[in-house]
């Protein structure tokens, strides 16, 4: 690859691909050009970087002839159809999509983590889910430190994970609910403003898709499957920013106050942590960071070795776009 790179990003017009877009410009990632893809439906609109209009173009196997590196948020079935014909034509792909993530020869990256797997790749590099982006940042410096035996996990995921037209839609169901007016459901089966609701399908098992998502993995990310992971998601009436209530069951025991100091030092991490002066990760104020926010950091005691976390990061940029833009930087820096 040259030093300045030939960009595409696939799903240019969502939430990610705006994110991407933003997150490239402010880290100044080397760009020669930028190729801006989405659906027949968006093609022809004008999207601007770095002051300048580009035209998003629709997206087809012929996209990549011209293209180095790919960013592809466009969604599962999208990946899997365009995805393959990128990588065939030599293009490094960072997928933000579920497509090929458990695949066994698709590095699973998180930056903090496990930078060392994008060794691995064969121009296929997956990007986590949001949700276990933000609580592996959180617990690797736990597991280097003392090992960890079990995680029990809850989330509280912002409408933004689903879409930008979830976020309109929570708005005008906000605005009908407080007007007393017939609430209109698109993107969400129930309503979302005012009230909480498990937002993915149910498997067979009765865990939700998003749920098992965070249980595998976890176990590929730490590439240890004897770890259990209890994970029950749900989508909140909040716009931006997911937060997790985390339980941790290490093997060694460790106290709040060393876990605290740990997480304090970690790269990615900022502690927030000051109960008597009501001081802890709030959603509203992490929208627009890089890091990964903990607080209300405690002992569990209702087993030997537990502590209870709270943790919370803006999911379009940690949780998605910021995370692939480091994993490219890294490859940009170390020229694999």
């Amino acid at each position: 690859m040259s030093e300045s790179y030939r960009v595409a990003i696939v799903g240019a017009t969502g939430a990610v691909g705006n994110t991407l877009m933003q997150i490239l410009e402010e880290r100044a990632f080397p760009i020669s050009s930028l190729k801006l893809l989405a659906s027949h439906r968006s093609a022809g609109d004008i999207l601007d970087f770095k002051d300048e209009p580009i035209m998003v173009e629709e997206l087809t196997h012929d996209s990549f002839d011209d293209v180095d590196l790919v960013f592809s948020s466009a969604g599962t079935a999208v990946s899997r159809e365009f995805i393959p014909t990128a990588v065939e034509k030599k293009c490094l792909v960072i997928d933000n999509t579920n497509a090929f993530r458990m695949d066994a020869d698709v590095p699973l990256v998180i930056p903090e983590v496990n930078i060392h797997a994008v060794l691995k790749h064969n121009g296929l590099i997956a990007n986590p889910n949001c949700s276990t982006i933000q609580m592996l940042v959180a617990l690797k410096p736990i597991y280097d430190a003392v090992g960890i035996k079990r995680i029990v996990v809850s989330t509280y995921q912002s409408v933004s994970g689903k879409s930008g037209s979830a976020v309109l839609e929570l708005i005008d169901q906000t605005a009908s609910a407080l007007q007393g007016q017939p609430i209109t459901l698109d993107e969400f089966a129930h309503q979302m403003a005012f009230n909480v609701t498990c937002d993915w399908p149910l498997l067979d098992s009765g865990d939700s898709e998003e749920e098992m998502k965070m249980v595998n993995e976890t176990k590929k990310i730490f590439e240890d499957d004897s770890i259990g992971v209890s994970a029950t998601t749900v989508r909140v009436p909040v716009f931006f920013a997911h937060s997790e209530a985390i339980n941790v069951e290490t093997k060694d025991k460790l106290t709040a106050d060393e876990a605290r100091r740990i997480l304090s030092e970690a790269p990615g991490v900022v502690v927030i942590d000051d109960p008597k002066n009501w001081k802890y990760p709030l959603a509203v104020n992490v929208v627009g960071k890089d890091e990964v926010y903990v607080g209300r950091i405690r002992k569990d005691r209702s087993i030997e070795n537990g502590l209870n976390l709270w943790v919370v990061a803006d999911n379009l940029r940690k949780g998605a776009a910021l995370n692939a833009i480091q994993i490219a930087e890294h490859l940009n820096q170390s020229r694999v």
